[in-house]
């Protein structure tokens, strides 16, 4: 018996175009047009199999089936990941790697971060307190972040805190992006590699001694599956690979504060400062607005699944924001209801901001647990320990801009401490 099936296609030479206008939704929409959680398309004149959903994503993130070797774009490496970093390894090699990551993410390490966020929040509370002039909350929160990844990891970034936000946040701005802002952030990763290489050298050297429990030491005398020292540039990709995403939850900020702003009657219940609440709110920020759009990967070998044929090479795209959505996996996805997280199963392949699967083995974001600390911290302060006026302004948000935000990207003013 044949249980084969034709995968629907969307016909035409390419649909890169299409891609750029259409964001965040450009699965989605091809989804429910042809009623199907899979379907191929081209991009960048290339066969490209789009995946969204709960049962998709079990498939994508299935080790045998997919690699990510060679799956990401050249200029999303050279903007956004870095080239050699993690995000491209698999087998052993990724293991080794991850291992790596994850030997940071203790309860100790974890409760320093949010430490950390405390503290300079704080101090940003105060510093705003004694200006007159507006506040645009997103790049405040990347100076922020930027010196919380700082202290944590061991990376002294000294007086140079508005260079590297700006340039952390290039790297993840403009990756989606053409022309010369894409070479903004092509140039902003070159500068911040050079500079975190020249740490590791110095580290080696012994002309640096950080503490020993900070990424800076651990990852600069870290060694491969063959037992050797990683390279000093790798090394430096991988730093930023901390750096980087902790400054990119500044988006993530924006959009608390923005839900803030919309969801007044769930704001009421964060006054208390239970954490579940807390927790359950960043989870539903996370899940609701655009972070990053979907993920890559290519087909390991030829393989058949729901009578549908995968071919060995293909590109194959997971739909994150649509999983996120997916009405199939979610009741009511378009609204904002952080209760949902109360009956959630914590399935690690229907709610996946920042990828999907398991930490350890896949491909899951090392960092999750540190976006989540640092989100209910934020909100906390948004909250319960400052006071502000929310100007008129414009907080619409586009779903074809990568990473979307708040177009005025949240203007505040009169901040007071509570």
């Amino acid at each position: 018996m044949n249980n084969k099936h034709t995968m629907p296609i969307e016909e035409g030479f390419d649909h890169s175009l299409k891609l750029l206008q259409e964001g965040y939704q450009f699965i989605l929409n091809r989804s429910h047009m042809f009623h199907s959680n899979v379907f191929e398309t081209k991009l960048l004149a290339e066969k490209t199999i789009c995946l969204t959903g709960k049962e998709t994503a079990k498939l994508f993130y299935d080790n045998d089936k997919f690699t990510r070797v060679g799956a990401a774009p050249k200029r999303i490496e050279k903007t956004l990941f870095g080239q050699g970093g993690v995000q491209g390894l698999d087998g052993d090699a990724h293991r080794e790697r991850k291992g790596m990551f994850m030997s940071l993410m203790t309860k100790e390490s974890l409760q320093e971060i949010s430490e950390l966020t405390e503290e300079e929040w704080r101090k940003a509370i105060t510093s705003w307190g004694l200006r007159d002039d507006t506040i645009v909350l997103y790049d405040e929160s990347k100076k922020i972040l930027a010196l919380v990844a700082s202290k944590w990891t061991g990376i002294p970034i000294g007086e140079d805190i508005d260079d590297w936000s700006k340039e952390l946040g290039l790297m993840f701005e403009t990756a989606a992006a053409l022309g010369p802002s894409h070479w903004k952030g092509r140039m902003a990763r070159s500068k911040i590699e050079d500079r975190v290489e020249v740490l590791v050298k110095k580290v080696r050297t012994g002309a640096i001694q950080p503490e020993q429990d900070r990424a800076l030491y651990k990852f600069s005398w870290h060694r491969d599956t063959n037992g050797e020292l990683v390279d000093e540039k790798i090394v430096a990709v991988e730093l930023i690979n901390l750096l980087r995403p902790i400054v990119a939850i500044s988006v993530y900020i924006c959009f608390t504060a923005l839900a803030i702003h919309h969801y007044p009657e769930e704001v009421e219940k964060l006054k208390t400062g239970d954490q579940e609440h807390l927790k359950r709110f960043v989870q539903e920020v996370r899940r609701y607005y655009p972070f990053f759009p979907f993920t890559a990967a290519r087909v390991k070998d030829d393989f058949t699944w729901g009578g549908y044929e995968f071919e060995k090479g293909t590109l194959t795209l997971l739909d994150l924001y649509g999983t996120n959505h997916h009405p199939d996996d979610w009741e009511n996805p378009d609204r904002f209801e952080p209760d949902r997280f109360i009956q959630w199963d914590k399935s690690p392949f229907d709610f996946i901001p920042q990828g999907g699967g398991e930490y350890d083995i896949g491909h899951r974001c090392a960092g999750e647990w540190i976006t989540i600390d640092i989100m209910k911290v934020s909100l906390d302060n948004l909250v319960n320990k400052m006071r502000y006026e929310l100007p008129e302004q414009e907080l619409q948000f586009s779903m074809n801009e990568i990473p979307s935000l708040p177009e005025s990207k949240i203007i505040i003013r009169n901040v007071k401490r509570k």
